[in-house]
């Protein structure tokens, strides 16, 4: 009896993160998955559509139609983010009015009450929203969408020893339109739940 109730609680939790990551016609997260697209350190970097998942590390953005974002750059000590028309890039809330700022905590709210810069450059430094070596930081992001409607997304981007190493690990945006998001949503503990509850199905059906 207790057995059959755990199996019934991991495949309510399975369905209720299947529904955040994999999205639907309500509003919810279309995660990525971790991609790891290197971004190469030149005036081109790497760019991508959010929502088709293509993306290209060579050249520039024509074979990537409708490309939502854009980091690139030499620069040791910034990366630059290239806006596409209708997309915009999320200053720290708590940078006041300084620019360069959009490392964002865990969590942050990426709505139409932020902030977003045209293009920008996200540097490496000590101060509230900027970046730092050898770690994992997201920036937020606004872009039009398929819909032709804006959207509002994030996307974690690793830093290596100076910021000409750098990577794009995993993005995620809202499915509807207008909707708020949560930086890193969906939080890696839920999506490891989803894969425990996928355990616990395998193991029934052996």
């Amino acid at each position: 009896m207790s057995s059959n109730r755990l199996n019934k609680h991991f495949a309510v939790c399975a369905a209720a993160v299947a529904t955040a990551v994999v999205g639907s016609a309500n509003a919810a997260v279309v995660y990525s998955g971790v991609v790891n697209i290197s971004i190469p350190a030149n005036i081109d970097g790497s760019y991508i559509n959010v929502e088709t998942g293509q993306y290209s590390v060579t050249g520039g953005g024509e074979g990537v139609p409708g490309w939502d974002i854009n980091p690139y750059g030499t620069s040791l000590t910034a990366v630059s983010l290239y806006a596409a028309t209708g997309t915009g890039y999320m200053r720290n809330p708590g940078a006041g009015t300084s620019t360069g700022r959009t490392n964002l905590a865990e969590g942050t709210n990426i709505g139409a009450t932020s902030f977003f810069y045209g293009s920008s450059t996200a540097t490496i430094g000590t101060l509230v929203g900027q970046w730092s070596a050898n770690a994992n930081g997201i920036f937020g992001f606004k872009f039009l969408a398929a819909d032709g409607l804006t959207h509002y997304g994030w996307a974690r981007m690793s830093i290596g020893a100076n910021a000409a190493s750098r990577t794009i690990v995993d993005y995620g945006f809202e499915s509807t339109a207008g909707a708020a998001i949560a930086a890193g949503a969906p939080a890696p503990g839920a999506v490891a739940l989803l894969g425990l509850a996928g355990l616990m199905t395998r193991r029934r059906r052996n």
